[in-house]
């Protein structure tokens, strides 16, 4: 569009920096040039234009470049650190800010170790459950404060995403089956049918906010040894403004397609655990499947810019692997409720963790923890100590009502519910298997047991847990009587995964492959 090859040049110089003796690196996507320089980057965006997306001016650059910096300060203030001007002076050179005529302008970047880039993270196995807790927790904390678009999605915005796709997969250069094409056009729009007015609904609720729009694994960082989010979208209102489910799809389907399904489970559970969307749950499917299928059309357009056979092999069965994929995520799974008791200490939350990944749809099945729920009731984040007179019999009964609410609107929506709570009451066990029997699908308990000293130790080494059980409360536990329990029993005093093949045989359930 705009010559910018000066601009180019003095941005790939060490010299305009002031640096010596260290070459300045350069990273170039279809939209932009990021030239890192000692401890920063600069970020240019490309004087180009497509259907969603024009940098084709020096206003256009500079408006966009001013969103970027708005939007990702909020995320990233310790990234974000301000535009730059590039003007040419008096004697002709150029140089940043001061006097002289603008020729473009660039966002000033702190500089990141690429290896703490999170899909680097993610195929060197340093992506820990840990992490992925606090990265839930900063996206719930993003959506939560993000401005709510009343006048974007709904189930409109999802067909013009559903026509796009479609267009794209049939011109594509890669050679799609097309019959695979129409089959998951047909049932992509059967699903958009099914949910349409949940999606409507959800936009009149403030659900459809100023989002990330590109949240996948490559746009998030550790920095400071905390994830941090950034390049959320600038340039196109109606990729940024979005469901906040739909936004949190595109990392759920990363991992995913990484085969990262236990961290997956840990986002998707940890996300509803802080902001409660189990109504939402039904649209997640459809949302998944469309995040890989524009993944898929994204990588085949990509493999026609490639310059060696060897990358565009690679990036066409991406394309291939992605499309498969999104047929794969609109599957339905048989819902089902488990349910895991037993006293303090004896493992429950750690079973249901692992438990959850093995479950369809992706990304497994919701566990609903009683300790979690509490907090939320009395609105306190889950790690918040409580006192104990949030653990009287009326509150307890009200947690167990909440507890079988959530899990009947879970069930409905088409996924697994896994229960965990300490169960020591008969009722509430007749009242979990009863709640299965209403919602016709199937019921398995499963009641964790292992020596005192063991559960005591459990107690006493926790730490930034839901529970706020003592040793003092094991003993009150111990000292009650459970009645008969007619529940598989299952000993958790071994290594983990004894106790959870121990409890996929109790449940019947397949290991995953």
């Amino acid at each position: 569009m705009s010559d910018q090859d000066d601009v180019i040049a003095f941005l790939a110089n060490r010299a305009s920096y002031g640096l010596k003796g260290s070459n300045v690196e350069r990273i170039d996507t279809h939209a932009s040039s990021v030239f890192l320089a000692g401890e920063r980057a600069y970020k240019l965006k490309r004087a180009v234009r497509f259907s969603y997306l024009d940098y084709s001016t020096l206003t256009l650059r500079e408006a966009a470049c001013r969103a970027e910096f708005e939007l990702n300060r909020r995320i990233a203030p310790k990234l974000y650190l301000g535009l730059r001007a590039i003007r040419r002076r008096a004697n002709g050179k150029l140089g940043f800010d001061g006097e002289g005529a603008i020729l473009d302008w660039v966002v000033e970047m702190r500089r990141f170790d690429a290896e703490n880039l999170f899909d680097r993270m993610a195929e060197t196995r340093r992506l820990t459950p840990a992490l992925m807790r606090e990265l839930a927790d900063v996206i719930a904390a993003f959506h939560n404060e993000a401005e709510v678009h009343r006048d974007a999605g709904g189930s409109a915005a999802m067909a013009r995403i559903i026509d796009g796709n479609v267009e794209n997969l049939r011109f594509a250069a890669t050679p799609f089956d097309q019959e695979m094409v129409d089959r998951l056009d047909a049932a992509a729009r059967a699903a958009l049918h099914e949910v349409a007015a949940l999606l409507d609904r959800r936009r009149e609720e403030g659900k459809v906010r100023r989002c990330h729009g590109d949240l996948h694994l490559g746009n998030i960082c550790l920095v400071d040894r905390h994830p941090t989010l950034f390049d959320a979208v600038e340039f196109n209102d109606e990729i940024a403004n979005i469901d906040t489910l739909y936004d949190l799809a595109f990392l759920l389907m990363d991992l995913a397609n990484r085969k990262l399904h236990a961290l997956a489970s840990i986002v998707f559970n940890r996300y509803l655990d802080l902001s409660p969307e189990e109504a939402g749950l039904p649209a997640l499917p459809l949302f998944l499947s469309l995040r890989a299928v524009i993944r898929s059309h994204v990588s085949a357009a990509a493999a026609q810019r490639q310059n060696s056979d060897a990358d565009f092999a690679k990036r066409n069965q991406a394309a291939l692997r992605y499309l498969a994929l999104g047929a794969d995520l609109l599957e339905r799974g048989r819902p089902r409720l488990i349910a895991v008791g037993g006293a303090s200490g004896s493992g429950k939350s750690t079973l249901a963790a692992a438990l959850a990944p093995d479950f369809l749809p992706v990304p497994g099945a919701r566990v609903l923890r009683s300790d979690v729920l509490r907090k939320r009731l009395l609105d306190q984040p889950p790690e918040a100590r409580l006192p104990p007179d949030a653990y009287g019999h009326a509150m307890s009964k009200r947690i167990y009502a909440e507890l079988f609410h959530d899990a009947a609107q879970v069930l409905a929506a088409g996924y697994c519910v896994i229960l965990d709570a300490t169960f020591l009451d008969p009722a509430e066990r007749r009242a979990a298997s009863q709640l299965a029997e209403s919602a016709g699908v199937p019921f398995t308990g499963l009641w964790l047991e292992a020596r005192r000293d063991v559960m005591a130790r459990r107690l006493a080494e926790r730490k930034n847990d839901a529970s706020d059980a003592t040793v003092a409360v094991l003993e009150q536990q111990l000292a009650s009587d459970p009645g008969p329990i007619d529940w598989n029993r299952v000993s958790t005093g071994g290594a983990l995964p004894r106790v959870l093949a121990q409890a996929r045989r109790a449940a019947g359930i397949e290991p995953p492959g």
